[in-house]
C-alpha cells in the first residue's frame, strides 16, 4: 500500500481520484452482506432475485457501469441480466457437489457484485438448501454370510449399512427385509444419527433341508416421496455331523475264483453320507468280527472301500470268507455305518509254476559287452502232464533275452549295449506259465544295477551366455551361476570350474572376475564404467574328476549397462556466484522475442543425456514461454504498466534417465526503459571487425606460437613410443584408445550435445578474456579451436552438427 501511495504521488493530481474510489469501495463492501436461499436442482434461467431491487440500484445504468458478478468458488452456475438487474441460474446446481463435506442441509455461495464504474462492491451469500434427490445404496451390492447350521435363534450378524448423499430428513430413516422365516433386521441408531441393521437369526436352519438362503435388504430414506436402494444377502448354511453313513445293502455275496492274482478287486463297497466337508468324508475299515486269517487273504482300501486279493486264495484250505466293513465319517463326533461281505472260493488249478534263481549278478558295468550271462533261471511245476509243462517269459521288452538251455534251465543275456545314464536300473520280471486249462503262471521280479563309467563330458545348458550387468556395480556382486551339467556319478560328477585365462590392456580376466570353482557362480571383482568399458568375452571352462578328467567349455559375454549417473549441468547461461543469473531487459520487448536460452549438458549415454526444460517457478506464466526441447526462454506478449519489474524464472533441467536426475538455474530479470538490446537482437557481426586490434593481434601470435610448439611435443613423444618394442601378440584395444574412438566421433553427436559443449567452451574461455571460436571441419576430423582477444557479445547458431559461435560486438 505504502509503494502505491508513493507511485500515486508522483502522478498527475488526477489519477488520485480512482485510488480514493478503490479505497471507498473497499469500506463500503465490508459494511453489509445480502442473503438469499434456494434449493438446489433448479432448472437453467431460474431467477434467484432482483439484485437491483434490492440494492437500489438503477437498472438503466446497469450496461454502461460495466456490472459483473464475480464468485469466489466456482462462476459457471449464476449470472447477472445487466438489463433488468435479476439474478438468475446459468447451471443447474448439486448440494452434494458444492459442498461435499457439509452435513448441514443448506450450502453457502459466496459471490460479489461489482460495478466498475463508479466502483462499488456488494457482498452476497446463496444459500441452497438439500432436496431428495439421491437414493440410499449400499457400498457392496452383495453380502454373503456363513452361518452354521447349529446356529441357535436369536444370534445377530452384522451388515453394511447404506449410504446416502442427501442430508438430514432425506438421509436413511429404516430398514426392510425380504420375507423370510429364518431371519429378520434388528436396526439401531449411532450416536450421529447413522442407522445401523443386524441380521438376526429366529429359526433354526438345517443345511440338509436347505442350503442357501437369498434374502434383500432394503434402505429407505426420509425424504417425500421416500427414495430406496437394496442389497442381496447370500446366507450359505454351513454343515454340522448330523447323518451317519448308509451302505446301499446290508449284506454282500459273490463267488470268485482260487489262485487270482494279487491285487484282484474283489467288491468296490460304496456308503453314502447327507452331509458335506469333511462330515462327509469316509473312512473304509474291517470290524473286529472280521477274521486274522480273511485280513491276510483280503485288503481294504480305506479311502475307496475296494476289497483286493492280498495272498493267494487256496479252495483246499478255506472255501468261504466272511469281512464285517465299517465306514465312519470324519466329524467331530464320528458317526458310522457296517455291512457284511461273504465271498465264495470256486475250485481252481491250484498248483502254480515256480521260479528259481539260481545265480544272478545284481551289479554290472554299463559298458558290460553284448551275451554276458547276468543270471541262471530255473523253473518247476508240481503239476503233470500239460499242466506240468511251464514256459519262462519277460513281461516287458528290455535289452535282455532268455536263452532256454534245457526244459527247466534259462540263461539271462545281455542283448544290447546298456547307458547308465539312460536307465541306471533295471526291473527284469520273470513270468512262469503252464500248458494248463485255464493255464497257471507266476512271476519274479530281479533287480540289475548299472555302474557309472566316465563316458560323458560337462555340458553347459548354453553354449553362449549373454550376461547383462549394470555399471556403478559394487565389488563381488553375483553376476550369474554357471553351472554345468555331467549325467555321470560320483567322482566323475564332480565338477570343477575355470576361467580361461585372456588379457585384455595387460590386465588378466582373473584379475576383473572371479568364479566359484565348486558352483560355477560368477563374481564381479571391480566397480564398472560405462563410461569406459562396454564389454568384455572370455570362456569358461567345466570339468570333472573322473579318470581320465573330461572337460568342455563355454563363451561368457559381459555387457555393460548404463546407469543414469550423472547429473545435468547447465552451462548457460552463465553464473558468476551460484544458481542466480541477473539480466535487464526493456520494457518495450516484442512478443516472441528470445530473453534467454538454458542450455545444459549429460555425460551418460544417449537415451539418459536427453535433456527437457520446464519451468519450477515463473512469476507471471502469460509473460513467458520456455521450449521444452531447446530451452528457449521467449515472450508471450509485450510488457504492460501493470506488470512487475521484477521477474523470476526458475528453470530445471531434467535427463531421461529413470529415475531421472535434474539441475535448476534461476533467472532474475529487471525491466529497464532504455532500449538495451535483448539477447535475439544481436547479429552475426564478420569475425575481422574491430578484433584484430594491435593488442590482440600480439596475443593471438603468442597464443598460436605456444599452440606450435605444444604440438611439436605431443608428435616428438609419439614417435618415441612407438619406436618401443611390441609384444608378439596383439593386446585388445584398450581404455584409452576406447576414449580416443569416442573424440574422433564427436562430430557424429547430436546437435543440442554440440552445442553446449562448445558453448560452455565458450563462456569459460571468455571468463578469461579470450575467445573461442568452432569452425566447420569435414566429417571424422576434430574442431578447431582457435582462441582469441575477449570481444564484447555472442551469437549462437546451429545450422549443422558443427556449428559456429560468432562474435557481435556492442557499441
Amino acid at each position: 500500500m505504502l509503494c502505491l501511495l508513493l507511485e500515486l504521488m508522483m502522478k498527475p493530481v488526477g489519477r488520485w481520484v480512482p485510488f480514493f474510489f478503490v479505497l471507498w469501495a473497499t469500506w463500503e463492501t465490508a459494511l453489509s452482506v445480502t442473503r438469499y436461499s434456494i434449493p438446489e436442482e433448479m432448472e437453467r434461467g431460474s431467477v434467484v432475485a432482483n439484485l437491483a431491487a434490492d440494492l437500489e440500484l438503477d437498472v438503466s445504468g446497469l450496461a454502461q457501469r460495466e456490472v459483473k458478478l464475480d464468485i469466489f468458488h466456482n462462476n459457471k452456475y449464476l449470472d447477472i441480466n445487466k438489463i433488468t438487474g435479476e439474478l438468475f441460474i446459468v447451471e443447474k446446481m448439486d448440494r452434494e457437489n458444492l459442498c461435499p463435506t457439509k452435513t448441514t442441509t443448506t450450502c453457502f455461495l459466496k459471490l460479489d457484485l461489482i460495478i466498475e464504474s463508479p466502483l462499488r462492491i456488494f457482498n452476497i451469500e446463496l444459500g441452497i438448501t438439500d432436496i431428495n434427490d439421491n437414493a440410499p445404496h449400499f457400498r457392496r451390492d452383495k453380502i454373503e454370510l456363513d452361518v452354521s447350521e447349529s446356529a441357535t435363534p436369536g444370534e445377530r450378524f452384522s451388515l453394511p449399512n447404506a449410504f446416502d448423499p442427501d442430508v438430514g430428513a432425506n438421509t436413511v430413516k429404516t430398514y426392510k427385509l425380504s420375507e423370510s422365516e429364518h431371519f429378520s433386521v434388528d436396526i439401531h441408531s449411532g450416536s450421529d444419527g447413522t442407522k445401523y441393521v443386524d441380521l438376526v437369526l429366529v429359526k433354526a436352519l438345517d443345511r440338509e433341508e436347505k442350503a442357501v438362503h437369498n434374502l434383500i435388504l432394503t434402505a429407505i430414506d426420509g425424504g417425500v416421496p421416500a427414495r430406496s436402494g437394496t442389497a442381496s444377502i447370500i446366507v450359505r448354511v454351513q454343515d454340522t455331523n448330523d447323518n451317519a453313513p448308509q451302505f446301499d445293502q446290508a449284506v454282500y455275496s459273490l463267488n470268485m475264483s482260487e489262485n487270482s492274482p494279487a491285487g484282484t478287486v474283489v467288491i468296490k463297497l460304496k456308503a453314502t453320507d447327507a452331509d458335506e466337508g469333511p462330515n462327509a468324508d469316509l473312512t473304509y475299515s474291517f470290524t473286529l468280527y472280521t477274521s486274522e486269517k480273511t485280513q491276510e487273504m483280503f485288503s481294504l482300501n480305506s479311502k475307496t472301500g475296494e476289497i483286493a486279493v492280498k495272498d493267494t486264495i487256496d479252495y483246499e484250505d478255506m472255501k468261504i470268507f466272511e469281512m464285517f466293513v465299517e465306514a465312519k465319517d470324519n466329524g467331530p463326533v464320528p458317526l458310522s455305518g457296517q455291512c457284511r461281505v461273504t465271498v465264495y472260493v470256486k475250485d481252481m488249478n491250484d498248483n502254480y509254476p515256480e521260479i528259481t534263481i539260481k545265480s544272478l549278478k545284481n551289479t554290472v558295468d554299463e559298458n558290460i559287452p553284448v551275451g554276458s550271462v547276468i543270471a541262471l533261471v530255473g523253473v518247476s511245476d508240481r503239476d503233470t502232464g500239460n499242466n506240468g509243462k511251464v514256459n519262462l517269459t519277460m513281461n516287458k521288452s528290455l535289452p535282455f533275452l532268455l536263452n532256454k538251455t534245457s526244459d527247466y534251465l534259462y540263461e539271462l543275456l545281455v542283448s544290447e549295449p546298456l547307458d547308465r545314464e539312460i536307465v541306471p536300473e533295471y526291473e527284469i520280471t520273470l513270468v512262469v506259465t503252464d500248458e494248463g486249462s485255464p493255464p497257471l503262471s507266476d512271476n519274479e521280479t530281479i533287480s540289475v544295477h548299472l555302474l557309472d563309467v566316465n563316458d560323458n563330458a560337462p555340458q553347459f545348458p548354453q553354449t553362449f551366455y549373454t550376461i547383462p550387468v549394470m555399471e556403478n556395480n559394487a565389488p563381488g556382486a553375483l553376476l550369474s551361476s554357471l553351472t554345468a551339467i555331467d549325467p555321470d556319478l560320483h567322482e566323475n560328477q564332480y565338477l570343477v570350474y575355470f576361467i580361461i585365462e585372456k588379457e585384455i590392456v595387460n590386465t588378466s580376466m582373473s584379475m576383473l572376475f572371479s568364479i566359484n570353482p565348486e558352483n560355477g557362480n560368477l563374481y564381479a571383482l571391480k566397480t564398472f564404467d560405462y563410461e569406459i568399458e562396454k564389454e568384455f568375452l572370455f570362456h569358461i571352462e567345466a570339468r570333472d574328476s573322473g579318470v581320465p578328467p573330461l572337460s568342455s567349455n563355454v563363451t561368457v559375454h559381459i555387457i555393460i549397462m548404463d546407469q543414469n549417473d550423472n547429473t545435468p549441468l547447465i552451462v548457460s547461461p552463465w553464473r558468476a556466484h551460484g544458481s542466480v543469473v541477473e539480466e535487464k531487459i526493456p520494457r518495450s520487448t516484442d512478443k516472441g522475442t528470445l530473453i534467454a536460452k538454458v542450455i545444459a549438458i549429460d555425460s551418460d549415454s544417449v537415451h539418459n543425456s536427453r535433456i527437457t526444460y520446464q519451468f519450477l517457478h515463473n512469476t507471471d506464466a502469460t509473460l513467458f514461454s520456455l521450449d521444452q526441447y531447446n530451452g528457449e526462454i521467449r515472450t508471450t506478449r509485450m510488457f504492460s504498466y501493470r506488470d512487475s519489474r521484477h521477474q523470476q524464472l526458475v528453470v530445471i533441467a531434467k535427463d531421461n534417465g529413470e529415475p531421472a536426475l535434474s539441475a535448476t538455474v534461476t533467472i532474475k530479470l529487471s525491466t529497464v526503459e532504455t532500449a538495451l538490446k535483448t539477447y535475439a537482437d544481436m547479429t552475426e557481426v564478420p569475425l575481422g571487425y574491430d578484433i584484430f586490434s594491435d593488442l590482440n593481434l600480439y596475443l593471438v601470435i603468442g597464443l598460436g606460437s605456444v599452440s606450435f610448439l605444444l604440438l611439436i611435443t605431443i608428435l616428438v613423444t609419439i614417435v618415441l613410443k612407438c619406436q618401443k618394442t611390441k609384444p608378439s601378440k596383439a593386446t585388445p584395444p584398450c581404455r584409452n584408445s576406447v576414449i580416443s574412438e569416442r573424440n574422433s566421433t564427436i562430430a557424429d553427436s547430436t546437435l543440442v550435445s554440440n552445442d553446449a559443449y562448445w558453448y560452455s567452451l565458450f563462456l569459460a574461455e571468455t571468463r578469461k578474456g579470450k575467445l573461442v571460436v568452432r569452425q566447420p571441419v569435414p566429417k571424422g576430423a576434430r574442431y578447431i579451436v582457435s582462441s582469441l582477444p575477449r570481444s564484447t557479445g555472442l551469437t549462437e547458431t546451429s545450422d549443422s552438427a558443427a556449428s559456429t559461435l560468432q562474435v557481435s560486438t556492442a557499441t
